[in-house]
């Protein structure tokens, strides 16, 4: 009988572990809100590291979480870094591309809880009197993030976040 049960649970366990080698090599999240401000007022919370703190949502999640700006805080070159709690983990970004009054891509590296490079990006488009603001995180799906895929979903989780960043970021574009 227990011969049984342990040839049932290797049989699982490789399923699983099978499963997750078919899963795509690369994720993409992404959310978009409409907020009734130009981009220009937009593009430059987003473009301003230091900014940042009005409408991040990992800002909230550990407010005593330590940061470091480089010499530029805006535009291409930008760079930040932080250290906080297990819900924000410890990393850095960088601004790779500015592209007034439309687009910003950072280069986001976490070192903690787990190793990560992704690229996140920042789409903003004109409609009437309002912008259109799209927030994307894509990269590399190791083995792991496969495995770890099957069990929590990358875009629900994520996807909270970007949800809420944008609702504060609307909230301090459109005072």
């Amino acid at each position: 009988m227990l011969k049984k049960i342990l040839i049932v649970v290797a049989v699982l366990i490789a399923g699983v572990l099978g499963y997750a080698a078919t899963r795509p090599d690369t994720f993409r999240v992404e959310r978009a809100a409409s907020i009734k401000a130009p981009p220009e007022k937009i593009f430059a919370l987003v473009n301003d590291l230091r900014r940042w703190g009005s409408w991040s949502p990992w800002e909230k999640k550990d407010p005593a979480m330590r940061r470091t700006f480089g010499d530029a805080t805006s535009g291409k070159g930008a760079t930040y870094a932080w250290e906080g709690n297990e819900d924000v983990g410890r990393g850095r970004m960088e601004i790779a591309e500015s592209v007034p009054p439309s687009r910003v891509r950072i280069k986001l590296d976490f070192v903690k809880p787990f190793e990560a490079h992704n690229l996140v990006d920042f789409t903003l488009e004109p409609r009437g009197e309002a912008t259109q603001v799209t927030w994307a995180i894509h990269g590399p799906s190791p083995y792991v993030s496969k495995l770890i895929g099957i069990f929590v979903s990358m875009d629900s989780m994520i996807g909270r976040d970007f949800e809420a960043g944008l609702a504060d970021l609307k909230a301090v574009a459109e005072k």
